[in-house]
Formats: C-alpha cells, sequence, structure tokens
C-alpha cells in the first residue's frame, strides 16, 4: 500500500497525469505534420515522443537544426490546434480532484512539473480551475535539459524546499518515469499514455488516482 502522508511533497507531470489528452496532442500533431508535408506515424507517435520537448520532436519531425525562435514560432502553431481541438472536452484525471483536496488538507506541498510549453501549462491548470491546488509550478521554458533528464523535478523539488528522496512524483510516460528515478523520488505511474504492464517494468506498481484513494491513504 501506498501511503502518502509518508512523503513530504508531491509532484505531477501534466499531460497524461492531470488530463488525460494523449488523443488530442495525437489529433492536433497529425494535423500539424500534413500541413508541413513531415513524416508522421501517428500509431508509434506516442512511444516514440510522448514526454520529451517540441524542441526535440519539431527537431525530429523537421529533420533539421531549429533555432529557439523556430521552435517556438512551430511549437506554438501545433499546441493552438491541440488547445482549440481540447478546450470543450477538456476535464480532470478521474480522483484527481479528490487527491489534490486530500494532499492540501493534510498540508502536502505540491507541483507540476511538466514538459508543456507556459501556455498549454496555464490552459489546463485555468480551465480546470486547480491553481490554487500547486505551490510550485514547473514547465519547460525553465528548464535546459528534457526528461530524462531529472532538471525538472530537481527543480521542482528545490523551489519546494524539499529533499529529492522525499519527493512522491505521478507520471505517466518512460522519459518521465527515468527522470523522477533519476531525480532520486519514488514514482507512481499512471497508466494513459501506457498499459500498466509497460510501465511496471521501470515501477514497482501503476495506479490510477481512484485505486490509491480507495486504499484509504
Amino acid at each position: 500500500m501506498i501511503n502518502l502522508m509518508e512523503y513530504r511533497a508531491v509532484i505531477f507531470d501534466m499531460d497524461g497525469v492531470i488530463v488525460d489528452n494523449q488523443n488530442y496532442h495525437l489529433s492536433s500533431w497529425e494535423m500539424f505534420c500534413a500541413k508541413y508535408n513531415f513524416d508522421c506515424n501517428i500509431n508509434t507517435f506516442s512511444a516514440q515522443y510522448f514526454g520529451k520537448s517540441n524542441h526535440e520532436i519539431l527537431t525530429s519531425l523537421s529533420g533539421k537544426a531549429l533555432t529557439p525562435q523556430e521552435t517556438y514560432k512551430l511549437g506554438e502553431e501545433k499546441e493552438e490546434i491541440y488547445r482549440q481541438l481540447y478546450r470543450d472536452e477538456i476535464k480532470p484525471l478521474a480522483g484527481l480532484i479528490d487527491l489534490l483536496k486530500l494532499l492540501k488538507a493534510n498540508r502536502i506541498p505540491t507541483a507540476i512539473a511538466s514538459s508543456a510549453p507556459t501556455s498549454n501549462v496555464d490552459f489546463v491548470v485555468d480551465s480546470l480551475k486547480i491553481r490554487e491546488y500547486f505551490d510550485v509550478i514547473v514547465d519547460v521554458s525553465m528548464v535546459r535539459n528534457a526528461k530524462p533528464d531529472p532538471e525538472i523535478y530537481l527543480k521542482a523539488a528545490e523551489r519546494l524546499n524539499v529533499e529529492p528522496s522525499g519527493c512522491l512524483v505521478f507520471e505517466d510516460s518512460h522519459s518521465g518515469i527515468k527522470a523522477a528515478l533519476n531525480a532520486g523520488m519514488q514514482v507512481i505511474g499512471l497508466a494513459t499514455t501506457h498499459r500498466k504492464e509497460e510501465l511496471e517494468p521501470s515501477i514497482p506498481k501503476a495506479y490510477s488516482f481512484e485505486e490509491l484513494l480507495q486504499e484509504k491513504i
């Protein structure tokens, strides 16, 4: 059984953890790639790219080095497509809000550590009206190295003023799980982007928020 009260802080990835938005990202990437005639296999896109930064994805898709300005412009164009597709459908992952309320009631600090750009983080957090539940938010604009590098999780822990070993992380992607483990943190996998059996070779067990709450954590 996982006991959240044993941890000094809890850190959440966003895509696939706070929201189950994989299909909307896939649809927006498909539309974006079609516009620019990028070779894009949607059937393998999740395994190949999810959890990575837009700079890494766009560099791979375009087949050339991109300047930060080019990455930002193309990335925001793709993300605007995603936000338009998802705007009327967005909802939190089942059990998330109850878990956030439980953590807040027990005064356990929380953070978001997401590879998404600021515009997407703001879109999700404000659309769901959950900003009050997070003490710290770190997005891709605040780090130099993308997951699986542990930088984003170490920065979140630093801003929470908590040692990495005292942090529990919720993640859904292989690169994100590796980043949290590389940071020296405990990880719970959420089977949204990948199935439980695909995640559990890397971590002891994959849960859903509802399963954790049912365990009366």
